[in-house]
């Protein structure tokens, strides 16, 4: 059975992301912070006869991030497939002439630190098998930058540059790479923002190999 380990999971995308890979038989591994609501998106995703566990851990401490990766591999084997999309609603955004060191760095050690490590901890075996697929999201500020998310779109821009030089890296190793940016109030009554919707492209993704890059855009009324 392939896997699908998701970091940043949570009741509105992630979960979604969950069933889409789940309907197509994969094992979802779940990595938050918050042991409880790992719990709860567990136990929804059982009652869909979706093979599921959560594994506790935090961006902002890699340790927990290299033990909750070592957890799935106890328990699942090789991660085939890691999607990378937490948030943190703790650091604020700031406008463009407001950002200075103390407002950027936590972003950029939160969104790209957590991503240069959590990708080591699946890229190595994926090298080594030949397989594997890699989705980072960000906001869609990553790509059309929002003056008063100035600190946040910075962190994102440097995650997207980093993730399409990571899939021109591992392409030659069978391994796909993309970076999904979305321009939308997830969840927030658009037919198109509803996660469940979005979701649904990750899969495709997955199976396509298409692009390194997909903008996902639903904003117009």
């Amino acid at each position: 059975m392939p896997v699908i380990a998701i970091v940043g999971a949570g009741p509105g995308l992630g979960i979604q992301i969950a069933h889409a890979f789940g309907r197509k038989g994969f094992a979802v591994a779940m990595v938050a912070r918050n042991a409880a609501k790992l719990d709860a998106l567990v136990a929804e995703l059982h009652d869909k006869g979706i093979d599921a566990a959560g594994f506790v851990g935090d961006i902002n401490k890699p340790d927990t991030i290299t033990e909750a990766f070592a957890a799935i591999k106890q328990r699942y084997g090789k991660v085939d497939v890691l999607e990378y999309s937490p948030a943190d609603p703790t650091l604020h955004a700031v406008g463009v002439l407001d950002v200075d060191p103390g407002t950027l760095q936590p972003q950029i050690d939160f969104y790209i630190g957590g991503a240069l490590h959590t990708v080591r901890q699946v890229a190595a075996d994926m090298i080594a098998a030949k397989s594997g697929t890699i989705l980072i999201t960000t906001g869609g500020g990553s790509i059309t930058p929002v003056p008063a998310l100035a600190n946040i779109n910075i962190a994102a821009a440097g995650l997207r540059n980093w993730t399409l030089n990571l899939h021109n890296e591992l392409k030659p190793h069978n391994i796909y790479v993309a970076h999904i940016a979305i321009s939308a109030w997830i969840g927030a009554g658009h037919p198109g923002a509803a996660p469940d919707v979005i979701a649904a492209c990750y899969p495709e993704l997955y199976e396509t190999r298409a692009e390194p890059e997909l903008h996902y855009v639903a904003l117009d009324k």
